[in-house]
């Protein structure tokens, strides 16, 4: 088992302090693992397994507290009598009716320390932002990274030596879903996939707000996952729909990308002026939480250069980056990526156009000293060029 120190170190550092922790991210991320992890950890640590709580709340033994009231009894009972703080941990705590109202009561109740997991992002909305305004903060999981994966599989076979760019190319089709990796059936991978995207689609967009034209919705993240990497506009997609027969209109597009947003399935990359160092709200691009996902629901791998443009979106977000896709006058540059006060900026090409110089014009342009990074998967065309570092895509993305 990989223990996701970086995950698992921020929940640490989180121990004991007064905010309620917040663990997110898409269906099958790894939440529910980490929360096992740190539980352990505790233990380990000396805590007394009495003094901790952990609820799964997608178990069938734990449906009967579908409803706070009844949980709140439940925890009553199982705290009384037990001395010092008090672990709870709420997986999947959205499943819980008026779940909010009772995690802030706890808090208030008990001398406590309060871990919840949730699959979408209503749960840092609403009620809870009402109860627990400035008295929580947020762990955004991800699946794994290519550097988890790659430890995986180095475990997985016993450090024997590995072909890092089969292993990439592996990671490039598949995706890093951990319940994938030790599976290698192809009918049963895609078959594992299938099931993630259906939860994610039917449970944690469609459910949750009573969406009954599933087709328009599958349509619509068919569309998505094809344009990857590219500018669209939501009045573009509604016409696109319509001309193919689906009713439908910018407001419902709209309100459909914002569902799939909140299931942390795709996330918006909106454009920003680099010159007039503002954001812009139009012709955002979108990229998938997943590339296993994505060639899983289209079955094809597709266009390279957008997979990577996608696996390099998304390795920024885990990195904490806020990244948005720069314009600068005419040109483009793939990120910009705000973090800690600084600026970076970053070109994604799957390889450098021979006797062209667009990929490193755009960032010679910029009139700024913030660090300048172009990303390929050519091991011919990394060093320097034009005084800009070109980098290879995996050693980049095995680079802490």
């Amino acid at each position: 088992m990989i223990k996701r120190p970086i995950y698992l170190n921020w929940l640490i550092q989180s121990k004991d302090n007064e905010f309620v922790k917040v663990i997110t991210g898409v269906r099958r991320s790894g939440k529910s693992v980490l929360l096992s992890l740190y539980k352990d950890f505790l233990i380990e640590t000396g805590i007394n397994t009495k003094n901790i709580i952990y609820l799964n709340f997608e178990h069938p033994d734990n449906f009967k507290f579908n409803d706070s009231t009844l949980l709140y009894e439940y925890l009553q009972e199982a705290v009384s009598n037990r001395k010092g703080k008090i672990y709870f941990m709420f997986d999947e705590i959205q499943e819980v009716h008026n779940w909010q109202k009772l995690v802030n009561g706890l808090r208030v109740a008990f001398d406590s320390d309060i871990y919840i997991t949730g699959s979408n992002a209503n749960l840092l909305s609403g009620e809870l932002a009402t109860y627990l305004a400035g008295r929580y903060i947020e762990l955004q999981v991800y699946p794994f990274s290519f550097k988890e994966f790659k430890q995986y599989h180095d475990i997985l076979n016993q450090n024997s030596a590995i072909d890092i760019d089969h292993l990439f190319n592996e990671y490039l089709e598949w995706g890093g879903f951990a319940m994938l990796q030790s599976i290698q059936d192809k009918t049963i991978k895609s078959d594992i996939l299938d099931g993630i995207y259906t939860s994610i689609i039917l449970k944690d967009v469609a459910a949750r707000d009573q969406i009954r034209e599933i087709s328009l919705l599958e349509r619509l993240v068919n569309y998505l996952l094809d344009v990857i990497g590219s500018k669209v506009s939501i009045k573009k997609i509604a016409d696109t729909l319509n001309s193919e027969g689906l009713k439908t209109s910018s407001n419902i597009i709209d309100k459909y990308i914002k569902l799939l947003k909140d299931s942390f399935v795709f996330y918006e990359a909106q454009r920003y002026d680099i010159r007039g160092k503002q954001r812009l709200k139009t012709q955002a691009k979108y990229y998938i939480v997943d590339t296993g996902l994505r060639n899983n629901s289209l079955k094809r791998v597709g266009n390279l250069g957008s997979q990577l443009e996608n696996i390099i979106y998304i390795e920024l977000k885990r990195r904490g980056y806020e990244v948005f896709v720069g314009k600068l006058d005419d040109s483009e540059v793939d990120f910009v990526c705000f973090k800690d006060g600084l600026v970076e900026y970053y070109q994604v090409a799957y390889q450098l156009p021979q006797n062209d110089t667009r990929e490193q014009k755009s960032l010679l342009h910029i009139a700024d000293n913030y660090k300048k990074t172009i990303i390929t998967l050519n091991r011919m065309d990394t060093g320097i060029v034009d005084g800009i570092p070109v980098i290879h895509a995996i050693d980049w993305l095995l680079n802490n």
